[in-house]
């Protein structure tokens, strides 16, 4: 086989491709193989039709296609391999030459990963506002508030009326222009007041209503609302409301203290909190210094990324959101009912961020490459052994489960990205 490569554009070539004519004939078989199963010829027996006879009869062109089909991927991944470009996205391919007797010809037009021409990545210092990385006591509060809201109990409220952080079960049913709209009725909904779940002011207006009561609530859809013909739209909601639940909480007390921990009393509890807050604080510094450092570098170098890339990433990102959404009993359609995000809002919301992410791993890419960094197999292990500690699994079945994906390079190139980043802080002026 013979390949060659020919950028046009800046991340954009031709990859040209001559294979040898065995392959062919060996393809036209296979392909003939396939497709005799199918035929019927009088006086012959499904499926043991000679090849001589079938192309007589339908010509070896009905074979092209299924012949193509079989020959195409792989010469043109042992193409890939032999130039050494690094496609990031589908060729279009051009087929030049295919008969039988001759060599398969092709063009394909592919978009490669970019080069990066790195600038100044040691030395960098990050600014750090160390009044966002202190602990306070009321950073310990807030987290006492939390454990108690945990040990509420929801109690249904009979002779009060809806204040807010209530749970509210309600009827509604939305009219815009007095017609009834789609995903604008409900019954016996469960609703936080206060949370923002719904159109701004409809959960305003709920409070100080009695179970039982019936109200018209008025609301106007926001501009930028998912649903075309319903955005800017005024809205009147029919609301019946069945029943409030309130969280009648515990006293923050030793009794407290004891329920929700191992501690005794209350000062021992707030000083485990503290020293957890600190350590995540601590953290939470050494991941933003080591954000920034990267940020910084991808800044300092001169590339210029393909816009598939970045479809690619702002795609992944969109499944990452929805997998977290599924984990929480949402998914996409139900999230854009409450935000007025639709799937096309997201990835508008996710490109700059995808962007940087992508800069951000080329730039480590590259580095990595300039600094000689890699991975070698007992990292790998290593790592794979703390992903078995965490995922409290032995480490046999983790390396399974991540070899039955192909996920064997994905956890090297995470450690290579890791070690690279430990030499951006090692050279950095914030290093310890």
């Amino acid at each position: 086989m013979k390949a060659s490569w020919e950028k046009t554009e800046k991340n954009r070539g031709i990859l040209t491709v001559e294979t040898d004519e065995q392959s062919v004939e060996n393809a036209l078989d296979q392909a003939f193989k396939k497709v005799v199963k199918k035929v019927n010829v009088p006086g012959f027996r499904k499926g043991k039709v000679p090849r001589p006879v079938f192309e007589k009869r339908f010509g070896v062109e009905a074979l092209y296609q299924d012949a193509l089909d079989i020959l195409l991927p792989e010469a043109y991944e042992a193409a890939v391999e032999e130039t050494g470009i690094v496609p990031v996205d589908r060729p279009e391919i051009d087929i030049e030459q295919l008969e039988k007797g001759k060599s398969l010809i092709f063009k394909a037009t592919v978009t490669v990963k970019p080069e990066v021409k790195l600038g100044e990545y040691k030395g960098l210092e990050v600014k750090v506002d160390e009044e966002k990385f202190t602990v306070k006591s009321e950073d310990v509060d807030a987290e006492l508030e939390k454990m108690q809201k945990q040990q509420g109990q929801l109690e249904a409220i009979e002779d009060g009326s809806v204040e807010k952080e209530d749970r509210v079960i309600i009827d509604f049913e939305g009219f815009v222009d007095g017609e009834v709209f789609e995903g604008g009725k409900a019954e016996q909904y469960t609703l936080e007041v206060g949370s923002g779940s719904f159109i701004p002011g409809f959960e305003d207006q709920l409070i100080g209503m009695k179970p039982g009561e019936e109200k018209e609530i008025e609301v106007t859809f926001p501009e930028d609302y998912h649903v075309d013909e319903l955005k800017g739209k005024p809205a009147t909601f029919r609301v019946k409301l069945h029943e409030i639940k309130r969280l009648n909480l515990p006293e923050i007390d030793d009794e407290f203290a004891q329920d929700v921990s191992e501690f005794d009393t209350l000062d021992e509890l707030k000083a485990d909190i503290e020293k957890n807050l600190k350590e995540k604080a601590e953290k939470e510094e050494e991941n933003h210094i080591r954000n920034e450092l990267v940020e910084k570098a991808a800044q300092n170098a001169d590339v210029e990324i393909p816009e598939v890339m970045i479809d690619q990433e702002t795609e992944n990102m969109l499944r990452q959101f929805e997998q977290r959404l599924m984990y929480q009993g949402l998914n996409l359609e139900t999230y854009a009912q409450f935000t007025g995000q639709d799937r096309d809002a997201l990835k508008t919301q996710f490109k700059e961020d995808a962007e940087k992410r992508v800069l951000a791993n080329l730039t480590l890419e590259a580095i990595a490459k300039e600094e000689n960094i890699d991975v070698n197999d007992e990292e790998v292990e290593e790592e794979i052994k703390q992903m078995a500690e965490e995922m409290g699994r032995e480490t046999e079945d983790v390396r399974r489960i991540l070899e039955s994906r192909n996920a064997l390079d994905s956890v090297k190139e995470q450690l290579r990205a890791k070690k690279t980043i430990d030499l951006l802080v090692s050279n950095s002026k914030n290093k310890a």
